[in-house]
């Protein structure tokens, strides 16, 4: 996938799922470090997965208002070459982690409604990326991956100061539709190429890749 829309997998628990993104033709591999997550991971077991992505494909650890400790030792173990923010953080908590650690920052914002939009612009000051994304329901313990999508029609036609990616809800099956309508040029899926719960589909993989490949235009 040469041009067209730029896939993020996240989620990558194991070297099969790595290496079918990597021959699908993913631009950016995730990596979760949260407890509660069925797909977080241990720094070690981090370190060997990323040690099978090439060089060139980015390699973004997603944290949930990790603490700067804790960003020491995952960055003492792990080369990543992006933070993905996916708590509460501020945007001055956002602007004061990028300018620590050197490296760029993806922020998460969930989307239900109009009234979701505003702090977009507010992130957009201070990060690298958006990742706009569904929000999560009032009672999950998973501020993503929940596998929901929100009203694509509330940001279709709308851009900010930084480049952006769509997440939320997005297969195979509606990763065209989903690009077509807002415009979105990177799209982010986990639970979407997953066979169980952390456990990525390889076939899903590809066949997500080529949807969205096609999307272009």
């Amino acid at each position: 996938m040469s041009t067209g829309v730029q896939v993020k997998i996240c989620g990558m628990t194991d070297a099969a799922a790595v290496k079918a993104a990597v021959a699908a033709g993913a631009r950016y591999l995730g990596f979760v470090f949260f407890t509660k997550s069925p797909r977080n991971l241990t720094f070690d077991r981090a370190a060997e997965l990323t040690a099978l992505v090439p060089a060139g494909l980015c390699k973004v650890a997603l944290l949930v208002n990790a603490d700067d400790g804790f960003i020491d030792s995952l960055l003492a173990t792990v080369p990543i070459d992006m933070l993905q923010l996916h708590g509460t953080e501020s945007p001055g908590r956002v602007s004061e982690i990028r300018e620590r650690f050197g490296l760029p920052v993806m922020k998460a914002v969930g989307v239900a409604d109009e009234s979701d939009l505003p702090p977009l612009l507010d992130y957009a000051k201070v990060a690298d990326q958006l990742l706009v994304d569904a929000k999560p329901p009032r009672n999950s313990e998973l501020p993503g991956g929940n596998g929901l999508t929100f009203d694509w029609r509330l940001i279709a036609g709308r851009r900010w100061p930084v480049p952006w990616m769509l997440a939320g809800g997005l297969t195979p099956e509606n990763v065209a539709e989903a690009a077509h309508l807002t415009g979105a040029r990177q799209v982010d899926v986990s639970t979407g190429v997953e066979a169980a719960p952390g456990q990525k589909d390889a076939a899903k993989i590809h066949a997500f890749l080529a949807a969205a490949g096609a999307a272009d235009g």
